[in-house]
């Protein structure tokens, strides 16, 4: 039996609504059976078959914060376009709570491409993905696994599976470090089993200590201010399970990222912490491919890993419009 889905019905977004746009709330579900919920924007007053694009990210986020928003903004630009919340986070089912997957939230992504290429108002033929902060990653990932995707854009993006093996700037990149992680870890499994319950890990960290590196202070200023906060965001509340990156550290995305066929426009902010993995990831997509000719890194100047989170005078909405539309066709 299907799990049901409790939808919130009024508007609780972190960003103001358009008048332009159609919003209605919407389920579909991925190839597990775990039921997804997303928010559908459509044009005001579109006909015919449009070009769509699915929405989602940051990692620890909810579909009323930046995914929302970059929906929002390509239906106005003519996009059929949802935001979803990730298995197991947000609106979406799944059991346990607040637990992610390199496989499953990869699954993901064609879940919500099954959903779009079933309307009768999309064109199953112009169906393309954003992802944004960790869900670029997975953008990457299922734009290397799944056929369908026409193009794919990744914002600030993070590859999940190597921050968590590695470390930030891989610092921890050694075997010892991933054993005594791996070894926690573990411990951890124990103690919830016994405790019959799963210990969080703490969404960003607040109060905010005087001596906190930028880029926390980054997440903070999005995700625990009035600019970002929302209710229902791990990162605004009480995180991940702490043995949620487990497979992360031993199941690698993007090992086939070479072979994307596909169009993919990468997208960072030159001053972001995390822009070593959208540099490192187009180098490497792109290294001795036969298939380069559609892959763009655009780097923006003086912006920071947030600042494309909602920054409308920061996002390239333009150039992502004109990318899609491009590879879409």
């Amino acid at each position: 039996m299907e799990e049901k889905l409790k939808l919130t019905q009024e508007w609780d977004k972190v960003f103001p609504k358009s008048e332009e746009v159609f919003h209605e709330k919407a389920t579909f579900h991925n190839r597990y059976g775990i039921p997804l919920a997303c928010d559908v924007y459509k044009p005001k007053n579109a006909s015919g078959k449009l070009f769509a694009v699915a929405v989602c990210g940051p990692f620890g986020a909810v579909k009323e914060q930046s995914s929302g928003l970059y929906a929002q903004e390509m239906a106005k630009r003519g996009f059929f376009a949802i935001a979803f919340d990730p298995s197991f986070t947000g609106e979406s089912g799944g059991l346990p709570r607040y637990v992610a997957s390199p496989d499953i939230n990869t699954e993901d992504f064609s879940a919500a491409v099954d959903f779009l290429s079933c309307r009768e108002d999309v064109d199953p033929d112009r169906i393309g993905i954003i992802g944004i902060c960790g869900w670029g990653g997975m953008a990457l990932n299922a734009a290397a696994m799944d056929t369908r995707i026409k193009a794919t854009v990744a914002s600030t993006m993070y590859d999940m599976t190597r921050v968590n093996a590695k470390g930030y700037f891989d610092a921890a990149d050694s075997e010892e470090a991933r054993f005594e992680t791996k070894k926690a870890l573990n411990a951890q499994r124990v103690a919830d089993y016994k405790s019959g319950s799963y210990e969080l890990g703490g969404g960003v960290v607040d109060p905010l200590p005087d001596d906190a590196p930028f880029f926390v202070k980054d997440y903070y200023d999005y995700y625990k201010t009035k600019r970002g906060y929302h209710v229902r965001s791990l990162n605004s509340n009480g995180g991940w399970n702490k043995t949620s990156s487990l497979s992360f550290i031993n199941m690698p995305i993007l090992a086939y990222s070479n072979e994307i066929r596909s169009a993919v426009l990468i997208v960072h902010g030159e001053k972001a912490h995390s822009c070593y993995f959208s540099k490192d990831a187009y180098a490497a997509m792109t290294k001795d491919s036969k298939f380069a000719d559609n892959k763009e890194l655009l780097l923006i100047p003086n912006a920071v890993h947030t600042d494309l989170y909602d920054r409308l005078d920061v996002i390239p909405f333009d150039k992502i419009e004109a990318f899609l539309r491009k590879y879409l066709k």
